[in-house]
């Protein structure tokens, strides 16, 4: 297997948002082949992340342990693809914080599904506190609460689900392209998590169910989706992840995942 998601809550989104651009720069950086103890101290020195300091380099390194280097194919496969388009990368972050983050999940695959059904679809800082407030009770108090909450909306906004309003904030739904919803099915199919390859809150986070997901996927060149009746089937172009993106060549630095 290829990883699993994370089901555990923890408070980790007081001291991480997205990082999309944090992300990038990662994929960009990190090599397999430095060892653990010196990844710290080579990332400040090479300022990996321009001027943080080293407290703050700790902290992005160790979450994004959680993020990437638990799906180690995926992360060879960022690494030598290092997507160009902004929308992409935003996805790529969006689902792999979802993957190391229940309560991010849980917020973007139901809470914001759900919300998307009023008229209009805005969340504010209240709703939010309210729904978190049910989905924890009382294990932390009200202060760490409003700042988990805080960034629950500025990760959505930078994942391209809410407008970034401070007060009102409007619902929408990101692009995603044919390239990283392929992905995204690679990865799901060799990872643990709770629900199917057509219903899971990674697809519904981005609008893509029923009908809808499924014409998407009838027009995927790398797997082939089938239904007849209540039946449905995958065939898959390859054997895993990283072979999909050796067979589209995604190698932008010139060398194989």
């Amino acid at each position: 297997m290829m990883g699993e998601e994370v089901r555990r809550d923890h408070t980790n989104l007081l001291k991480m948002s997205l990082a999309v651009e944090e992300s990038r720069i990662y994929w960009e950086n990190f090599d397999p082949g430095i060892p653990r103890n010196r990844l710290a101290a080579i990332a400040f020195e090479n300022r990996w992340f321009g001027d943080k300091s080293m407290p703050r380099v700790k902290t992005i390194l160790g979450d994004f342990k959680n993020r990437y280097n638990a799906f180690p194919q995926a992360l060879a496969v960022l690494r030598c693809w290092g997507p160009q388009e902004l929308f992409d990368r935003r996805n790529l972050c969006h689902w792999h914080m979802q993957l190391s983050d229940p309560i991010y999940r849980d917020f973007t695959g139901t809470f914001l599904t759900e919300r998307r059904r009023h008229s209009p679809p805005r969340i504010d800082r209240n709703v939010v506190m309210r729904w978190l407030q049910d989905r924890v009770g009382d294990r932390w108090a009200v202060a760490t609460q409003k700042k988990i909450a805080q960034s629950l909306m500025t990760s959505a906004a930078d994942a391209g689900l809410c407008t970034p309003e401070k007060q009102q904030r409007a619902l929408f739904y990101p692009p995603v392209s044919d390239t990283v919803l392929t992905y995204l099915l690679y990865l799901l199919r060799q990872s643990r998590f709770n629900g199917t390859l057509l219903s899971n809150p990674y697809l519904l986070s981005v609008g893509l169910s029923g009908g809808f997901l499924e014409k998407r996927l009838l027009r995927l060149k790398d797997v082939r989706f089938s239904r007849m009746g209540d039946l449905t089937g995958f065939e898959w172009q390859y054997a895993d992840l990283r072979s999909w993106a050796r067979g589209n060549r995604f190698s932008n630095r010139g060398d194989e995942p």
